[in-house]
């Protein structure tokens, strides 16, 4: 089917929620705002399509309306973006199943089916079957500050979407339809009239809790089904099924143990989240276990579980009933835990096993009793479940910087009479850090009484010691360079007494910390206490979004490919596994983009069936929000892991690696001749952004900046690309792009640049990811910026980067031989023609609002500009 006709039933949605919508500004707000609306909508298609004439009158209105108009038409485009949102969500849902249903059509790219299907041509059975029960993908929600909309309206938006999906039955009466209507109607009425903005900035402990919602809302059901396809596929290609213990896909998360750069993450909330994850699994497993008890009301009985049960009248319901009972006191136990008391831990359930192994003991038995038909039901679902979030929901990892851990081993040593341990050179450190982690006494005096940062330190190694591996994941350590940063740390979770202590992961995020990397490792893989205490394991991750902002996006791509190349070098050299952790961000200038494409282009070797990587903010209910999607992203997951790992991409040519070098030189060069070095830029970057502003939104507990005052340097990666997305302009993705492919370009190697285009995964998804930025951004929008914000004396610097823009643009069309941009992405490009006329009145008003603001009346309208920041947020799909 043409694309056109494909979309027909997402046009006729989003043309049913816009009415909807129309409807409830009417009964709301009034006919005046209706038309007022409606005009501003008319006029920016009729700009958009190319009339100077709208244009002028758009911002006629648009200006002249007064403080109090401003608001409910900022509102009404807003809520128009979720919608469409919405329906986008819902059509992807119904397109995957429409192409599942269709005998004729091709399997779709990236589906279970077809990956299999084309790995059984290059792999034999037992080989892809291993590949899949020893795949280890972990993907980390975090909590980082890019999800705008607050958790009530994303409820609300998911209910929208559920009705949605009703509606698409071809069997409704008319009575049910006009119910439905009726639903939506109610919906959008219920979202007119809740607040979008949040009071209050969310603490890290309401973080973790809307991480655990999403466990709660999608992924607990959703697991069950695709492990149920998974199993089907292995059935069907390798003869052999999933097995019971085994889940391909794990959560993790951030959401309370990140502490890096927010002091607002304590032991204390550590701890509380830890609690908070056992509780929800808890209650999770209570509600599975009682629905199982009223289902398996069976008397056959086999004698292996006789024996436990006795000559009971409904052997399965007596072995449930001890389970619950026991879920039950777990639930209450860690209630009191949470209201700081200390309650025995009696039967309560701490492993995972404990209550894995009378569950199979059912499902076994019902088997041997000719009901497997039974097992496979609810049962199985609950011991899958079990496999992919244990007890503990979802494990969280712990993330500090180097520097906390040095400070505190040096008032250790201080008090001990050793000296300053932050004086002594690397040599000294390690000799001595390796010496007391081979000696059993403790080596923190008795009555030590330490600062209170260094006394946080310590307490977080005791929440580590106290809440085991169920509970934690990963100690990761930002900044670090020597081996010593990583025995440091080592050697505290030693002394707080951690009898199985976390793996420490060393995290490499700036342009030098990602060239130096290799040699830190190398030299951590030559001390002979820490090889035997990896036991040939060694986790390592990568952060894009520090990275992205040191360098350039280019310049960081190239770093970060070169840097997994000799890590994985490395660790084949010393006999070690390795798994790299991506710290990606959900935009494209933090390492965002298409799951699949982002995992096939990575370098041949460096996933080799393991891979973490992290989900972050909007992202997460981008991808898990929706049952379907859900489904749809895990499978992209585990097949781009299994391609990978299965039939890797070739190594790229030498000629391509020196294009890439010339590349990256001249990138980087462009990049922090303008960030860094020109004088003007800050000033131009705060005055033609909403930078500042974004400051004052309650979209996360973590700080803004890193420290107070300084530039850009000191500006975390979200808000440095978040404020460059509102205004369209999106340079971090691009900056530097344009005038290292003209250079090659003019250099005569135009061809040798559309062969690597073609030929290499990771220069082709490098290309298109900037080339789908070019066709979001639009550098006309960002002129309006600077013609009302922008200083006289600035405004040279904005055009000089619209020009630049505007040159990089044509310079990948050149390289990917499209006539526009994302001719190979018609899906995406439908997409963004059809917010364009709604997200640019809210860019124009945004520029009036920071006008407005910034000249005397921010009490009246600075909630009307986090609405507007809201918004095209909205319709840009993307923060930060």
């Amino acid at each position: 089917m043409a694309t056109r006709e494909t979309d027909l039933p997402l046009r006729e949605n989003i043309r049913q929620l816009g009415d909807l919508l129309g409807q409830t500004l009417k009964e709301q707000g009034g006919e005046s705002l209706f038309r007022t609306v409606e005009t501003v909508r008319n006029l920016a298609k009729e700009a958009r399509a190319g009339s100077h004439e709208a244009a002028a009158k758009l911002d006629q209105a648009l200006t002249g309306l007064e403080d109090d108009k401003i608001m409910p038409v900022v509102r009404a485009f807003s809520q128009f973006l979720n919608l469409a949102n919405i329906c986008e969500q819902h059509h992807r849902v119904r397109r995957s199943r429409q192409w599942a249903m269709d005998p004729e059509s091709e399997p779709l790219r990236g589906s279970l089916q077809e990956a299999f299907r084309r790995l059984a041509r290059v792999a034999d059975p037992d080989q892809i079957y291993q590949a899949v029960v020893n795949m280890q993908v972990n993907l980390v929600l975090t909590a980082h500050p890019t999800e705008v909309s607050r958790r009530t309206l994303l409820q609300k938006y998911n209910h929208i979407a559920r009705l949605l999906e009703t509606q698409d039955r071809q069997d409704l009466t008319p009575e049910e339809q006009e119910d439905l209507q009726r639903a939506l109607k109610s919906e959008i009425t219920a979202s007119w009239h809740t607040d979008e903005i949040r009071q209050r900035r969310p603490t890290p402990v309401d973080e973790a809790r809307w991480g655990y919602a999403v466990v709660e809302q999608t992924l607990w059901n959703v697991i069950p089904r695709h492990a149920r396809r998974l199993d089907a596929k292995l059935k069907e290609f390798t003869n052999r099924g999933l097995p019971l213990d085994v889940a391909p896909i794990r959560f993790g998360s951030w959401m309370g143990g990140d502490r890096d750069g927010n002091p607002r993450v304590t032991a204390r909330v550590t701890r509380e989240a830890c609690l908070l994850a056992r509780w929800m699994a808890a209650t999770l497993y209570e509600k599975e276990v009682s629905a199982l008890i009223s289902e398996l009301s069976l008397q056959c009985v086999d004698e292996d579980l006789r024996e436990q049960v006795g000559e009971a009248w409904e052997p399965y319901r007596v072995m449930l009933k001890r389970m619950r009972a026991r879920l039950r006191l777990t639930i209450r136990w860690v209630e009191a835990r949470l209201d700081g008391k200390t309650p025995p831990e009696g039967e309560v359930y701490l492993h995972t096993a404990e209550l894995r192994q009378p569950l199979l003991d059912c499902y076994h038995s019902l088997h041997r009793c000719g009901a497997g038909v039974v097992a496979e039901g609810r049962l199985l679902d609950l011991l899958r479940r079990l496999a992919c979030f244990g007890m503990g929901l979802m494990r969280i990892d712990i993330r500090q910087e180097a520097g906390r851990h040095t400070e505190a081993m040096t008032e250790i040593t201080e008090a001990l009479g050793l000296g300053r341990y932050q004086d002594w050179d690397e040599e000294q450190r390690q000799d001595f850090l390796i010496g007391e982690l081979q000696n059993p006494r403790p080596l923190i005096p008795r009555g030590f009484e330490p600062g209170s940062d260094v006394q946080e330190v310590l307490d977080t190694f005791r929440v580590i010691a106290e809440q085991g591996p169920e509970s934690l994941g990963a100690y990761v350590i930002s900044m670090a360079s020597k081996p010593s940063d990583i025995l440091v740390v080592e050697l505290l979770q030693k002394e707080a007494g951690a009898a199985r202590p976390l793996r420490v992961v060393p995290l490499f995020e700036t342009l030098a910390d990602l060239e130096g990397a290799e040699d830190s490792l190398e030299r951590l893989l030559s001390v002979e206490w820490y090889r035997q205490r990896i036991n040939g394991q060694q986790e390592i991750m990568i952060g894009y979004s520090d990275s992205g902002k040191d360098a350039g996006h280019l310049t960081a791509a190239w770093a970060l490919y070169q840097t997994q190349e000799r890590l994985v070098a490395c660790c084949r050299r010393h006999g070690v596994k390795l798994t790299l952790f991506h710290g990606r961000g959900g935009s494209i200038g933090r390492g965002g983009g298409p799951t699949h494409a982002a995992i096939l282009s990575q370098p041949p070797g460096s996933v080799n069936g393991s891979l973490r990587v992290t989900e972050q903010g909007e992202v997460i209910q981008a991808k898990f929000g929706l049952p379907g999607i859900a489904l749809r992203n895990l499978e992209l997951y585990i097949t781009a892991v299994l391609e990978a790992t299965l039939q890797p991409p070739p190594d790229p040519q030498q000629e391509w690696r020196q294009v890439m070098d010339e590349l990256s030189a001249v990138a980087v060069k462009q990049y922090r001749g303008l960030v860094r070095e020109t004088e003007d830029f800050v000033p131009y970057f705060r005055a033609a952004t909403p930078e500042q502003e974004i400051a004052g939104l309650t979209i996360g507990s973590r700080p803004a900046k890193r420290k107070t005052g300084g530039g850009v340097e000191s500006l975390r990666a979200i808000p440095w690309i978040f404020s460059w997305t509102q205004t369209r302009l999106l340079l971090p993705a691009w900056l530097g792009v344009g005038e290292a492919l003209q250079q090659v370009q003019e250099n005569g190697q135009e061809e040798l640049l559309q062969t690597m285009f073609r030929e290499w995964p990771f220069f082709s998804a490098f290309v298109d990811m900037v080339e789908m930025v070019l066709a979001k951004g639009d550098p006309d929008v960002a002129a309006l910026y600077d013609q009302r914000l922008v200083p006289e004396e600035l405004q040279t610097l904005g055009a000089d980067l619209r020009n630049r823009f505007r040159s990089t643009l044509a310079a990948v069309l050149k390289v990917s031989g499209h006539q526009r941009p994302l001719d190979d992405f018609p899906v995406v490009r439908r997409s963004v023609d059809v917010r364009n006329p709604y997200v640019d009145p809210l860019n124009r008003l945004q520029v009036e609002l920071l006008h407005r603001v910034r000249h005397g009346k921010e009490e009246n309208l600075r909630k009307a500009l986090q609405v507007c920041i809201n918004g095209i947020a909205a319709g840009m799909r993307n923060t930060g």
